[in-house]
């Protein structure tokens, strides 16, 4: 059985079959599931999920304010995954420019650093994605 996060973004999309190209073709996620017929997705990539929305102005959606792109402004979604340079490699080859070009980081987490090797590309509506290879911890 297919076992659903305890927090998983729903992304309201502009056009579903894009959207779901960009993070399934380039990103590596899988349809868990999907509605057609609603402009649904469901996507999972070991554990990382995210659902997709497509727009639709007869479907009582739950939107506060008019969407503008780009769109979710103030947020960035950090994905784990086990290599960055393939990723990369696809978005090029789908013509995606990365948003923040990839290179490592290490960030303070109490009495360790983790590190991390990290790039950001925007998917087709806007929304900031942060793809992660873990490097491990190291002493602050």
């Amino acid at each position: 059985m297919f076992e659903r996060n305890k927090l998983v973004p729903e992304l309201m999309v502009t056009d579903l079959d894009s959207s779901q190209a960009f993070w399934v073709s380039c990103l590596g996620f899988e349809v868990a599931y999907q509605r057609p017929e609603d402009g649904f997705a469901y996507l999972d990539l070991n554990g990382a999920q995210v659902m997709l929305e497509q727009v639709d102005p007869d479907a009582g959606q739950w939107l506060t304010a008019p969407l503008t792109k780009p769109f979710g402004r103030g947020i960035n979604l950090q994905i784990d995954v086990m290599a960055v340079v393939p990723i990369i490699q696809k978005l090029g080859q789908a013509g995606f420019q990365l948003y923040r070009e990839c290179k490592d980081t290490w960030y303070r987490a109490s009495n360790v650093e983790v590190g991390q090797r990290e790039f950001i590309v925007q998917d087709p509506d806007g929304y900031l994605v942060r793809l992660v290879e873990r490097l491990g911890e190291r002493p602050v």
